[in-house]
């Protein structure tokens, strides 16, 4: 008799432990590199904010699909006017924000219209500028004007600054969340953690997981660790390059290398002295070796570029042999430009592994060149007020992931001060044209001046690093956009 309760008791302990395993493949524990600053991707340009929130909490009228395709969201339908000037949209019905207010053709009105008002607080307000009116028909039906036609409109509405928000809890969405998405805001512990759970309430396909956890591990061994014991069971973006062949080999893990839309720059203060001035700026741009900071930074992962545009791009030029590497030119250059003994700078680092190692690597050459960069290491909050918002910065390192921003250098008050109308011009024939063969010549054009200009010293693409458990599925390979989208992820049965 003893004997049959032993087995029993074994048995129900198995079974209890066989049920809490299985549940616990309805969650998910993911890393992430950066904390956001905060949750609300309208009013901040941090890409770990929509690295937790894009396509979970928020969505917009369109989305960006895993293959940068534009794909309906609250938006279930639109048609175009002949003259590409009127978009209008057909909302899906029976949608509920995540406090209980219905969304409507109201909400899209204010969200928009808030994004291009005058004292709009939108990092990305630029995708908004060609809109003229947005009209409510009805509860479902929103017609957008525009001042002129946009052939990106679609897709910038499909960034996750453009996603809809709730006039009820907009002022809130900082810290308190509530989309129409298929998650909902659950809690964030600063410093270490955000999670987010299945909304129950979901107007369109269900999420699989009931829960996921953005766990914040800015270090790369420490991402490692957390990885190898089964702490963290996803890292969509793994910041520890020289560990990716050991994961390989483990059976353990699926290892995926994308691409990102993420140009890796050094950025320079154009109205800064010595910055100012073209021929120091070429200088800066012909004393970096690119594959030796891929290796050396990367682990050889990345591709090389010599302006602001990805390599993947159908109108992607080639312009790396712009600023090759030749540090007897860089020198040749300082000279006529008046600072043949060099001079002594900053560079402002962010915390990702791109930066910060790939900064020890530029200053090393830079020093054989006569320039001494001062290395200062910034935490993300900090770069993000003193060098984007502050311009308060000599040089600096960081990858811009945002989809289709050649526009960024067209930009009165963006953190490079670059100022060339001619560049300017040249964006807005872009943002009005459809033709695709147009677009590509104006494309190419715009990336030609960059190359010229060196408004920063263009350095490579980002990969995109994923390594998760092997029964996982549904995590993009590439990152067409800054997102984690988990609409679609679970665990293999």
């Amino acid at each position: 008799m003893k004997f049959w309760k032993s087995v029993l008791a074994g048995a129900a302990i198995a079974l209890l432990s066989s049920t809490a395993s299985f549940a616990a493949k309805t969650d998910l524990v993911l890393g992430i590199v950066l904390e956001p600053p905060h949750l609300d991707p309208t009013a901040g340009a941090a890409a770990a904010i929509d690295e937790v929130v894009y396509a979970n909490i928020f969505e917009g009228l369109t989305r960006i699909g895993a293959k940068g395709d534009v794909l309906p969201a609250l938006a279930e339908s639109w048609t175009i006017s002949g003259d590409g000037k009127i978009y209008t949209f057909k909302l899906h019905k029976d949608v509920k924000f995540h406090d209980g207010t219905a969304f409507d053709a109201e909400d899209v009105k204010f969200s928009l219209d808030r994004a291009h008002a005058d004292k709009s607080t939108n990092a990305q307000k630029g995708l908004f500028a060609a809109i003229d009116t947005v009209e409510v028909v009805d509860p479902l039906t929103v017609k957008v004007t525009l001042k002129q036609p946009n052939g990106d409109f679609l897709y910038n509405m499909g960034w996750g600054d453009a996603v809809i928000v709730a006039p009820e809890s907009a002022g809130t969405n900082k810290e308190k969340p509530i989309g129409t998405g298929p998650f909902k805001f659950d809690s964030w512990a600063k410093g270490s953690q955000i999670v987010i759970s299945k909304n129950p309430e979901y107007w369109g396909t269900p999420a699989a997981l009931e829960k996921a956890t953005f766990r914040v591990i800015p270090d790369p061994a420490a991402a490692t660790a957390a990885l190898m014991a089964g702490d963290v069971q996803a890292f969509p973006v793994f910041p520890s390059y020289e560990t990716i062949a050991q994961f390989q080999a483990d059976p353990r893990f699926k290892v995926v290398i994308g691409t990102t839309e993420g140009e890796t720059v050094l950025g320079m203060n154009n109205k800064k002295p010595p910055f100012d001035n073209l021929k120091v700026r070429q200088a800066i741009a012909h004393a970096i070796d690119r594959k030796a900071l891929i290796d050396g930074a990367m682990f050889g992962l990345g591709t090389p570029i010599g302006s602001f545009f990805p390599p993947h791009h159908p109108a992607y030029l080639d312009l790396t042999s712009e600023t090759a590497y030749d540090p007897e030119l860089s020198k040749k250059l300082l000279a006529e430009a008046g600072h043949a003994d060099g001079f002594k700078t900053t560079l402002k680092l962010p915390p990702p592994t791109y930066a910060r190692r790939g900064g020890e690597i530029i200053a090393a050459e830079l020093r054989e060149i006569g320039i001494e960069a001062e290395i200062i290491p910034l935490e993300w909050a900090q770069w993000l007020e003193q060098v984007f918002k502050g311009k308060d910065y000599d040089m600096t390192i960081v990858s811009h992931t945002e989809p289709n921003d050649l526009n960024i250098f067209a930009r009165d008050d963006y953190y490079f001060n670059y100022d060339n109308p001619a560049f300017r011009d040249l964006i807005k024939q872009i943002e009005a044209t459809s033709d695709a063969e147009k677009r590509t010549e104006l494309y190419q054009q715009a990336q030609k001046v960059l190359a010229t200009d060196v408004p920063a010293a263009f350095l490579f693409q980002l990969p995109k690093t994923g390594v998760w458990d092997a029964k996982i599925e549904g995590l993009w390979e590439n990152g067409p956009i800054q997102a984690n989208d988990l609409t679609a992820v679970k665990w293999a049965e």
